[in-house]
């Protein structure tokens, strides 16, 4: 049991794990552990991730790309393994320095232009494509002030509640009030932002929707920290109506299921290479 009455240290070391279930992935230096270098597939942009709300938006942005007709949105989707420490490799920070996922590589630019963290590939494709941005300036910023303030806020919904309410070795009430009174101020937020609006943004589908519904969707659809009960998320009406709304979108469906390990078999594909993949799975579940 951690002393209550812990005192820091005059300078801070790393002595040893800090316990969790992520303990085994954090470490107090950046930089690559391990030679390896990146498979490449077949299409120009690969795509290394996997399936936490980061990953998600970008396999989602894809999925609606290619539902709209997009041919050169095809990609290559790798699972990286963050448990066993693939974002340490070589050829992972060199597409991302912060080794952190999602990363993407766009091999139809030379030379190839690597791209991560999720909001600024989200912003990247939508630029390249045409699609999910307003064109019309005040629309256009409104888009992006709702995809930089999920940028800005969900790491106190994740790093900050979920870790210390459903991750961290051990139960303390200081933390844990502290960020669940944060997580209800931004579900209201959304919540009240959504009285007005059908969208996150306005009247358009947008990228700030594909970044936002991943973390505060599913959180008010009770998948994430199994918390909905804890953070009475049934208050917030209008973010659960947006909420269903955006996951019954079929590439939303599609693009939930890409670098997913775990869940129900016909939820999951690890690894996407072609949209043939997406769609022999939806089949085969449709069989069962």
């Amino acid at each position: 049991m951690s002393d209550p009455t812990y005192t820091p240290p005059k300078v801070w070391t790393w002595e040893q794990p800090n316990g969790g279930e992520f303990a085994s992935i954090n470490r107090p230096v950046s930089g690559a552990t391990h030679d390896k270098d990146l498979p490449v597939g077949k299409h120009p942009l690969q795509l290394y991730s996997l399936a936490t709300p980061n990953g998600v938006k970008v396999t989602v942005m894809l999925e609606e790309l290619l539902a709209l007709g997009h041919r050169g949105a095809e990609y290559d989707a790798w699972l990286i393994k963050i448990q066993e420490g693939d974002q340490f490799s070589s050829g992972f920070v060199g597409a991302n320095p912060n080794s952190k996922i999602p990363a993407l590589v766009d091999h139809s630019t030379t030379p190839a232009t690597r791209v991560f963290e999720s909001g600024s590939i989200l912003l990247y494709l939508a630029e390249k494509f045409g699609e999910f941005l307003p064109t019309d300036p005040a629309k256009r910023t409104e888009t992006l002030n709702w995809l930089f303030w999920q940028m800005g806020s969900a790491p106190y919904l994740g790093g900050g509640f979920g870790h210390f309410y459903a991750y961290a070795p051990e139960k303390f009430q200081y933390p844990i009030d502290r960020f669940a009174m944060e997580a209800k101020r931004q579900l209201d937020v959304l919540d009240k932002a959504l009285a007005e609006r059908p969208y996150i943004a306005g009247e358009d589908y947008t990228i700030a929707d594909m970044a936002i519904f991943p973390w505060y969707g599913n959180m008010v659809l009770g998948r994430a920290y199994n918390a909905g009960e804890f953070l009475s998320v049934h208050e917030y009406k209008n973010l659960i109506a947006w909420a269903e709304k955006i996951d019954a979108r079929p590439a939303v469906v599609r693009g939930r299921k890409v670098n997913r390990t775990w869940g129900e078999d016909h939820e999951q594909l690890a690894e996407r290479h072609d949209a043939a993949d997406l769609d022999a799975k939806e089949a085969a579940a449709a069989a069962e």
